[in-house]
C-alpha cells in the first residue's frame, strides 16, 4: 500500500513539475493549482448572455464553471466582485506585437529586378514561409499597455511583404517563457498590398501588379501541387501547408477590398478583410461579398479651417469622411455585414474603447460592439474554442469592470489572463472624485477632488486664492493637508475622514495650524442645469447626430443613387449628327428607350417618355477617348519589361472626379490604358463613364480585349535614370517582342497538345494576340519603330490594331493602311521631347486621306474635357470635312476599340450614349447640356448649377462643425495643400521604376 502511495506521489510530482526541467537560479517561486472564484459579479458570459450575482470558477487557466449556484472546492481562492461587471477579455487580430525588427535590404543605385533568394518563389515579396512564432519575443511593456486596454490575447504576424505568412496567437499574461503564452502557432495567414522591406525587387510597383502577382501565385501553387513544376519551391510548399487556415487580407481603402475579394472568388478563397474605415462608401456592393470585416477605429481629426485660403484646398470628400468615419461600423452592421474591431492605426490601444464608445453613440448596438471585441475576432482566426466567451472549458481571460461597457464611468479594474491576475486599478476603492462645498473652521472653500487612474489629488480654493494641498486616500481613509492662506505662516491643517459607500458628504476631524482641533464637512455639489441649458444641450446633441446625405461617390458632385434605371426620353426637333450614312438630320426627333436608341425620325411621340426640347440644339453620339488615364488608381507596372499579366480593370477608380468633368465635356466612353513604362504593358479597361456606379459597372459588358504596347524613349528608360533593365536600346525593344511572342507561340502549342501545362497569365494574354483575340494599342512616335512593330506582327501573323500618339504617322500612313492599323493621335502636340520633334498638326488629316481609321485622343485629364475642340482642329489643319472630323472622336475611336456595334454614332438599336449640345459641337463656344449613357443622364448642366449650391452649403455646414471643434480646444489637423494630379503614360507609382 505504501509503495502505491509513493508511486502516486511520484506521478503527481512529474505532472506538477514537468515544465521545470531548466536549472533555476532566481528567487523561490510558489506555484498553486488551486481553484479561483470570482463571485457576486454581473457576468457577461457572451454578448447575448448575462448572469446577475454569478460566480466564475477557474483552475489552471481554464474556466471550470460559471453560474449562480457554483460550489467552491476546498481551498478555493475567492475574489469578491460584488456589483462589478465581468467580460471576456478582448481579442486583437491584427498586430505585430512581439515581432523582432526586420532588417531592410541595403540601398542601391539601380532598381533590382531579380529576387534575392534561391529555392523560393521568383518574387521576394511573397513570403508564405514566414511564421510569427519564429520571430517572436514577448514584450511585457506592450503587453501591459494592451492589458490596460482590455485585451487578453493578440494574434501577431510579421507585418512585412505582400504574402506575409502565418500569425500566432499569444495570451498577454506575464511570462518568462513565451511558449506558456502560445495558444495557436498557426492562427491566420496574412496578406497586404505592400512590399517586403527585405528585398528591393521592383515588381510589383502598382496595384494591378499586386493583383496579377497573387493570381499567378495561386496558378503556380496549383501547378506545383499537380506536379507541373519541377523546381523545388519552399515558398509554395509553405503556402500549400497553410492554405486551410483563416486567410486575412489587410487593405488601405474599400476599392482594395473589392480587388482582393475578386481574386478570392476566382480561386475559391474567402478572405477576412482587415478594413480601412471607408467601407460605408459602397455599402450596397460591399455587403454582397459576404466577407467578415475587421474594422479599424482610427478616425480622422477635424481640419483646422480657420485660414479661409487654405480651406479652399480641402475637398468635400475629405470633410464628409471626417463626419462619416465614426458611423462606418453602424452602417455596415445595419446592412448585415459581419464586423469586429482592431486597434490597428491607433496611437495607443487605450484609444480603442474611447473610439468605440463614439461608434456606439452614433447608433451601433452595444451587443454588436461587444461581439466585435470578443467572439467575432476569435472566430476570424479560428480560436472560438479558446476565446471570446466565458464558457466552461475556455481560457480564463476576463476583465472586471466598474460599470457596463460603454457607460460614462466605465473603467477596467483587473484583467485576468490565463487565470493570472493583473491589477490595473484598485477595485474596492470608493470614488470620492467630484466638486464639493467645503467648510473648515467656519470658513467656506471650494474643494475639487480628481481621480486619475486610481491616483487622487485635491484642489482647494477660496474665491480666486488657491491653497496648497496634499491628499492621501488609502484603506478607506482620506487624509488632506492644507496650507494656510497666509503664505507668510508655515502652518498646515490636517484633515482626516473615514469614507463610507454611497455618501454624498465627507466629514471628519481637523487639526488646525495652531494645534487646535475642529471639524470639517465637504458636501458634494449637485450639477445644476437650467431648462435653457438643457434645451441648448439637446439641440447641440441633435446637431451632432445630423449627417449629410450619402452620395455616390460621397464627395462633390456625387449622385444621390449609385445605380439609376434608364429613362424613356424623347428629344424633339434637334439637329442630329448621326455619324452614319444619313449624315446630319435637321429638326429630327430621337426616342431613347430601355437604354437604347429606339427610333429616329420626325414628329415622333411617346406618352410615357420625358420630352426634351432640342430646338436650336445638336444631338450627337457620346465622345469616345481611345487613350485615357483618368479613372485609374495606377497607370504603370514597370517592374518587368513585360507586364501582359496585369489588367487595368483591377485599377479602376470610380470616384475620380475626372469622370464627372469628362462627362461635362460630352465624353461617355474611354479606354483606360496602361502606361508606357515597358515594351509590353498591361491589358486595358474599356469603360463607360457611369459616374456614381462601382468599378465593375463602369467596365463594358463582354468587353473587347485590348492591351498596351509601347515604343521609344520611355520603354528604354532614356529619361528615368535606370539602366539595369533590358532593353536599353530601340533594337532591344524589338528583341523583347520577338522573344515574348516566341515564348507565347511555344506555350500555345503545348496548350493545344492536350498535355498538362502550367497556366501562365502573361503567356495567355500574348497568345490571345497571336490568335487575333486581343488588340494592341501601341504608344509610338518614330517612323522606324512603327515599321518595326508592323514587321514583327506580320512575321507572327497578327495585326497591330492601333498606333496611339503616332506623331510620325504621316510618314508611314500608306504602310499603316496596307497593314490594317489605325491611328489615334494628338491634334497639335509637338516638340515636348526629342522623339516628337518631327510631329506636325496635319498628321491626322494626312492619315485620314490615306484611308487610315483616325481618332483624336487626349492622354490627359484636362484635354479630355475639350476633345470636341481637338477634333475641330483637323478642319483647320488639313481641311477635314466637319462630319469626318466629328467621327475622329466618336465613331472612329469606337471602331478602334471594336465597340462600334454599340456606340459611336446615332443609329437605331445602339446604346443610348448621346450628348445634347447647346450649339454646334465643333464650335469652341458650345457646351454639353446633357450627357446620357444607356438612357441615364449622368451630366445635366442645370442640375450641375444646383449641385454647386448644395456643395457650398455642405462645405459651410462642415466648416462650422470643425470650427466648433477648434473652439473647444480639441485637436485638429492642418490642411495640406493638394492639387489634382493628372496621370499620363509616364506616370510612375513606385520609386523602384527609377533609382534610390
Amino acid at each position: 500500500m505504501k509503495q502505491k502511495v509513493f508511486l502516486l506521489f511520484c506521478l503527481l510530482s512529474v505532472g506538477l513539475f514537468a515544465q521545470d526541467y531548466f536549472p533555476e537560479n532566481k528567487e523561490v517561486k510558489t506555484r498553486t493549482s488551486n481553484y479561483t472564484a470570482v463571485k457576486s459579479a454581473i457576468i457577461h458570459v457572451s454578448p447575448s448572455q448575462t448572469i446577475e450575482n454569478a460566480t466564475l470558477l477557474f483552475k489552471d487557466g481554464k474556466i471550470v464553471e460559471v453560474g449562480q449556484n457554483v460550489n467552491f472546492p476546498e481551498n478555493t481562492v475567492v475574489v469578491d466582485a460584488r456589483g462589478k461587471h465581468v467580460y471576456s477579455s478582448f481579442v486583437e487580430v491584427y498586430s505585430d506585437f512581439g515581432i523582432k525588427d526586420i532588417t531592410s535590404a541595403p540601398g542601391a543605385s539601380q532598381p533590382q529586378y531579380d529576387p534575392n533568394r534561391k529555392g523560393y518563389y521568383w518574387n521576394d515579396h511573397m513570403r508564405p514561409e514566414q511564421s510569427a512564432k519564429s520571430h517572436f519575443e514577448f514584450d511585457e511593456k506592450k503587453a501591459e499597455t494592451m492589458r490596460k486596454a482590455g485585451f487578453g490575447a493578440v494574434n501577431t504576424h510579421i507585418a512585412d511583404g505582400f504574402m506575409r505568412g502565418n500569425g500566432a496567437l499569444f495570451a498577454l499574461a506575464e511570462s518568462e517563457n513565451f511558449n506558456e503564452n502560445l495558444l495557436k502557432d498557426e492562427s491566420g495567414f496574412y496578406y497586404e498590398f505592400s512590399k517586403s522591406k527585405q528585398s528591393r525587387q521592383a515588381y510589383p510597383s502598382s496595384i494591378m501588379g499586386y493583383t496579377a502577382l497573387l493570381r499567378q501565385f495561386y496558378h503556380d501553387a496549383k501547378a506545383y501541387e499537380n506536379g507541373l513544376i519541377d523546381e523545388k519551391d519552399l515558398a509554395i510548399e509553405a503556402y500549400l501547408a497553410k492554405k486551410s487556415i483563416p486567410q486575412l487580407f489587410s487593405v488601405d481603402n474599400y476599392l482594395d477590398a473589392f480587388r482582393a475579394d475578386k481574386i478570392g472568388d476566382q480561386f475559391g478563397v474567402q478572405y477576412t478583410i482587415i478594413g480601412s474605415g471607408d467601407e460605408y462608401k459602397r455599402i450596397e456592393d460591399l455587403k454582397e461579398i459576404n466577407a467578415h470585416f475587421i474594422l479599424p477605429l482610427k478616425f480622422p481629426e477635424a481640419y483646422d479651417v480657420e485660414d479661409p485660403f487654405l480651406r479652399e484646398y480641402l475637398s468635400l470628400g475629405d470633410m464628409k469622411h471626417w463626419q462619416y468615419a465614426p458611423s462606418n461600423a453602424k452602417i455596415l452592421a445595419e446592412n448585415d455585414v459581419d464586423i469586429s474591431f482592431t486597434s490597428k492605426g491607433l496611437k495607443s490601444p487605450d484609444d480603442l474603447l474611447k473610439n468605440l464608445k463614439k461608434v456606439v453613440e452614433r447608433g451601433l448596438d452595444k451587443q454588436t460592439a461587444l461581439a466585435g471585441l470578443t467572439i467575432k475576432p476569435a472566430k476570424a482566426i479560428g480560436a472560438s474554442e479558446l476565446l471570446g466567451t466565458l464558457e466552461k472549458g475556455k481560457i480564463a481571460n476576463f476583465i472586471i469592470t466598474s460599470e457596463e461597457l460603454f457607460e460614462e464611468d466605465f473603467k477596467i479594474y483587473e484583467n485576468w489572463v490565463q487565470g493570472q491576475r493583473h491589477r490595473l486599478e484598485p477595485m474596492d476603492v470608493i470614488d470620492i472624485s467630484g466638486a464639493y462645498d467645503f467648510v473648515l473652521n467656519g470658513k467656506t472653500y471650494e474643494l475639487t477632488i480628481k481621480n486619475k487612474s486610481g491616483k487622487f489629488s485635491a484642489e482647494v480654493k477660496q474665491d480666486t486664492l488657491k491653497l496648497g494641498t496634499k491628499l492621501t486616500y488609502e484603506d478607506e481613509w482620506m487624509t488632506l493637508v492644507i496650507s494656510d492662506a497666509d503664505k507668510s505662516k508655515e502652518e498646515y491643517a490636517l484633515l482626516t475622514s473615514k469614507i463610507n459607500p454611497f455618501q454624498t458628504r465627507i466629514s471628519g476631524k481637523a487639526i488646525l495650524g495652531d494645534g487646535n482641533t475642529s471639524t470639517f464637512t465637504a458636501t458634494r455639489k449637485q450639477a445644476e442645469t437650467t431648462s435653457e441649458q438643457e434645451d441648448d444641450e439637446k439641440e447641440e446633441e441633435d446637431k451632432a447626430m445630423e449627417m449629410l446625405s450619402m452620395t455616390y461617390p460621397n464627395s462633390a458632385y456625387g449622385r444621390d443613387a449609385a445605380q439609376t434605371q434608364p429613362k424613356r426620353m424623347l428629344i424633339k426637333n434637334a439637329t442630329v449628327i448621326t455619324g452614319e450614312a444619313e449624315g446630319t438630320l435637321e429638326n429630327t426627333d430621337v426616342l431613347l428607350k430601355d437604354g437604347k436608341i429606339d427610333k429616329i425620325g420626325k414628329d415622333l411621340s411617346d406618352r410615357r417618355a420625358e420630352v426634351i426640347d432640342g430646338t436650336g440644339k445638336f444631338l450627337t453620339a457620346g465622345i469616345i477617348d481611345e487613350h485615357s488615364h483618368i479613372a485609374g488608381t495606377s497607370i504603370n507596372e514597370g517592374g518587368h519589361n513585360s507586364s501582359a499579366e496585369v489588367t487595368m480593370e483591377d485599377a479602376v477608380d470610380p470616384d475620380d472626379i475626372s469622370i464627372y468633368r469628362s462627362l461635362a465635356g460630352g465624353v461617355t466612353s474611354i479606354q483606360l490604358l496602361h502606361g508606357s513604362a515597358n515594351p509590353i504593358g498591361g491589358r486595358s479597361a474599356v469603360l463607360k463613364l457611369k459616374w456614381g456606379e462601382n468599378a465593375e459597372d463602369l467596365i463594358y459588358d463582354n468587353t473587347p480585349k485590348h492591351i498596351k504596347f509601347a515604343l521609344g524613349e520611355n520603354v528604354k528608360q532614356s529619361n528615368w535614370g535606370g539602366n539595369s533593365r533590358f532593353p536599353q536600346t530601340r533594337m532591344g525593344v524589338e528583341q523583347v517582342f520577338r522573344d515574348y511572342f516566341s515564348q507565347a507561340k511555344a506555350y500555345g502549342e503545348k496548350k493545344a497538345s492536350g498535355e498538362p501545362y502550367r497556366h501562365d497569365d502573361e503567356m495567355e494574354t500574348l497568345l490571345e494576340i497571336l490568335n487575333g483575340e486581343r488588340y494592341i494599342s501601341c504608344h509610338s512616335y518614330v517612323q522606324s519603330e512603327i515599321n518595326m512593330l508592323m514587321k514583327v506582327a506580320e512575321e507572327f501573323d497578327f495585326t497591330v490594331n492601333t498606333f496611339t500618339h503616332i506623331l510620325e504617322g504621316y510618314k508611314v500612313a500608306d504602310i499603316m493602311k496596307e497593314h490594317g492599323a489605325g491611328g489615334s493621335t494628338f491634334s497639335d502636340w509637338w516638340a515636348y521631347k526629342y522623339e516628337v520633334n518631327d510631329a506636325i498638326p496635319f498628321n491626322a488629316a494626312i492619315m485620314h486621306k490615306q484611308g487610315v481609321t483616325v481618332a483624336i485622343n487626349s492622354d490627359d485629364g484636362e484635354m479630355i474635357r475639350r476633345l470636341n475642340q481637338e477634333a475641330a482642329k483637323s478642319m483647320k489643319y488639313g481641311g477635314v470635312p466637319a462630319e469626318e472630323a466629328w467621327k475622329f472622336v466618336t465613331l472612329n475611336p469606337a471602331k478602334l476599340l471594336h465597340i462600334d456595334g454599340r456606340v459611336g454614332s446615332i443609329k437605331e438599336g445602339k446604346d443610348a450614349d448621346v450628348v445634347l449640345w447647346n450649339g454646334d459641337p465643333l464650335s469652341i463656344y458650345s457646351t454639353p447640356e446633357k450627357t446620357i449613357i444607356e438612357g441615364v443622364v449622368y451630366f445635366d448642366i442645370e442640375k450641375d448649377l444646383a449641385m454647386r449650391e448644395r456643395i457650398q452649403k455642405e462645405r459651410q455646414f462642415l466648416i462650422n462643425k470643425m470650427m466648433k471643434v477648434k473652439s473647444k480646444g480639441l485637436k485638429t489637423q492642418p490642411i495640406e495643400k493638394q492639387e489634382k494630379e493628372f496621370l499620363h503614360c509616364d506616370s510612375l507609382d513606385d520609386i523602384n521604376h527609377i533609382h534610390e
